[in-house]
Formats: C-alpha cells, structure tokens, sequence
C-alpha cells in the first residue's frame, strides 16, 4: 500500500499506540508501506519528537539485525495531577459513603475516559519495571486492572474468593480479611500465571491490606515476583502492616455522621 509521508505518518503513529512496549522492526513499516527503510526512519525521528514534544510517550530506536523501535506510554505529571484533582472532587461528594467506611467507586470505575486516565496514570509510575503480568482480585478491581494493562500490552489475571468450574485446576490460599479480621480463602488458576512471572498487584481501594497481602501469598505460590502495588484509592486512617503500595488518591477522613469524606491526591505523586 503505498502512501505519502504525512499520511505514512499517521499510520505508523497509530500503530506505535496501540502496540506499546513491543519491539517493531521498521522492515515491517517499509514493506506494508512500500517505502525505503531510510524513509521509514525518518518518519520515525519526526513522530519521536511529535511524541516526546507532546508527552504522549517515549520511541527508542534499537540498532541491530534484529533491532527496531519501542514505544512506551507517558502522562505529564501536570496532567496527571489535573485528573487526579478533579477525581478527588468526585470522591469527595457527600452521598458515596457505605456501611462499614466504604466508599460507592463503581460509577468512576466503570466509566472508560476515567479508567484510560488512571491506567495511563498508573502504568507511567511502572513504566521502568519489567512487568509479565496485571494481577487483581474479583470484582470491582477487574475493570480497572485491565485498563492497567491494556496500557502496559501485558496480561491481566484475576484472583477469586470462590471456586469456578470454568477455571480449572486452582492453587488457593488462606488470607485473613482486613475488614473483618476472618480467615478467608482465594483461588488462582493454574494457568492464570506463568511461573518466574514479575506481577503488578492493582486493586480498586485499600482499607487494611488484608486482601492486597492474600494476593502476594498467591505469588509464591506460583514463583513469581511482585513488582509493585498500585491502588486507585487508599484510606490512610485504616492501619497496615509493612504494605508498600503506589496509591492515586488518599481518603484523609470518612465522618459518617455527617456524611463527610476528605479526600487528597495519593503518593504515586511523592516525588
């Protein structure tokens, strides 16, 4: 298919998008495009300045027979502060406190503009680790979990509190429950996760840990590594045992007398 430059431009940017983190080698370019690979790497020069200029990500060029180039995703910590702030004041609204100092998340959850955002916002805080694979619990951490690693082009598996036929073999552990200190159990399929595998936990909201910490048991279990925990909201008043975490936004204060929540960006923005 033959193009001219500006329109030979737009597709390979496009391309680049929506393959993250893969190598590509500009062979594959020249010949779809019927281009000369000199061509070809000067489209690519200008859409890594377009890129890096635009803060849409990084392109790296790798030399070599089997060589090519990578792109990787990025936010500006400027606008990723914006959007942080303005879902701190969605948070903030006074009719989203549960029982048990929970907090109503689903509508923001389930909303694709805002779930690309925080996947964008959280696979940027990642972006120099090697992550196989996106792990998260059933339910309401799937939706963002997958956000997560659509940006990452990597896997995402999901962690369950009961059994499913559809999953074959299992491995479970016991894990005690950080909202109500009972033991409980979660199951993993065996072959969710590949073994030797680096793993980003990503979860919906924090309280006690107890869940977060039921899943780095399931890694060993499998032989793979945590890279990172990232959640889209923390409680900081919810006490937690040596959890490292990455957190978007930070939930100060939850008065359920008078329907209060005070909410503040979290520390994936701690420099």
């Amino acid at each position: 298919m033959k193009l001219r430059r500006s329109e030979r431009m737009v597709v390979i940017s496009n391309y680049l998008l929506n393959n993250p983190y893969q190598l590509i080698s500009l062979n594959v370019f020249a010949e779809k495009y019927e281009a000369a690979k000199s061509s070809i790497s000067e489209d690519v020069a200008i859409i890594k300045k377009a890129f890096n200029d635009g803060d849409i990500g990084c392109i790296e060029t790798v030399t070599g027979a089997n060589g090519g180039v990578v792109f990787t995703p990025a936010i500006s910590t400027d606008e990723a502060r914006e959007i942080a702030k303005e879902l701190c004041q969605k948070l903030s609204e006074n009719d989203r406190i549960l029982p048990g100092g929970y907090i109503y998340l689903s509508d923001l959850l389930s909303t694709p503009a805002i779930l690309k955002n925080v996947g964008r916002i959280i696979a940027n805080a990642f972006k120099d680790k090697k992550i196989d694979a996106v792990m998260t619990v059933a339910t309401k951490g799937v939706p963002l979990a997958n956000a997560v690693a659509n940006i990452l082009n990597v896997p995402f598996v999901i962690v369950r509190r009961d059994l499913k036929i559809t999953e074959g073999s299992t491995v479970s552990v016991n894990y005690a429950s950080g909202s109500s200190d009972r033991i409980e159990k979660m199951f993993l399929s065996k072959r969710s996760l590949k073994p030797n595998s680096q793993v980003l936990i990503v979860d919906d909201f924090l309280k006690g840990g107890g869940t977060i910490s039921g899943m780095i048991s399931l890694l060993k279990e499998f032989d793979s590594k945590l890279v990172g925990v990232a959640v889209f909201a923390d409680n900081i008043q919810e006490r937690r045992h040596h959890l490292s975490y990455k957190s978007l936004l930070t939930v100060t204060n939850i008065d359920v007398r008078t329907n209060k929540i005070e909410v503040q960006l979290g520390n994936i923005f701690d420099s």
